[in-house]
């Protein structure tokens, strides 16, 4: 028992730590290939999906699969982080990061899910509430993140708001407006985190 709970005080000791410290497990390069994800997939999606509020299904897979993919980048260079680390710290710091995003992440896909299944009508608001449930996961983790990240969740609270306002129906679901939330929000995360993290580093 008491070796076991000497474990559990170790654990929580290192999940205290790595909430004061900056995470670096989040990349530049998979930031910016979510981007480039999102401006293909935007400039893609006209041709193959020209009615998507007919075939909103349709347009929540093509956008469910950019959003996995963009998940997948990141999760290749989390997870090899984590199993270069004897300590076991990027371990904790990647929990403590995966613990503040993952409400907002889990909330979206159970919105995005009774709004496809249930309320098909209101679907032109899912690239708006996507982009705003976004923000509020990069604002809960933007106490471990670099000082820059609070632009890129206030980007993504100004497009998504944007967009609510001022596209309608087709408009709402046509490719430019996931370009202009994702697309370019990612852009500015991939800008933030090299100038921020890693060009720094390297120097």
């Amino acid at each position: 028992m008491q070796l076991q709970h000497a474990l559990l005080e170790i654990a929580e000791i290192r999940e205290r730590v790595a909430a004061t410290q900056v995470f670096r497990g989040y990349r530049a390069h998979a930031a910016a290939l979510s981007a480039l994800l999102a401006f293909l997939a935007a400039g893609l999606q006209p041709w193959g999906l020209a009615e998507p509020t007919r075939h909103l299904h349709a347009y929540v897979l093509l956008w469910s699969a950019v959003a996995g993919l963009s998940v997948a980048a990141n999760a290749v260079d989390l997870l090899a982080r984590w199993l270069r680390d004897p300590t076991g710290r990027e371990g904790a710091r990647t929990l403590t990061a995966l613990r503040a995003l993952a409400p907002s992440l889990l909330t979206g896909g159970l919105a995005t899910a009774v709004i496809t299944l249930k309320a098909p009508d209101v679907g032109w608001t899912l690239p708006a509430i996507w982009a705003l449930l976004f923000a509020q996961g990069i604002f809960a983790s933007a106490s471990f993140l670099p000082r820059g990240t609070w632009w890129i969740g206030a980007y993504y609270v100004v497009a998504g708001l944007f967009v609510l306002t001022w596209a309608r129906d087709s408009q709402a679901l046509a490719g430019w407006t996931m370009a202009i939330t994702f697309g370019v929000g990612q852009s500015l995360a991939a800008g933030v985190l090299y100038f921020s993290l890693e060009r720094r580093h390297a120097v």
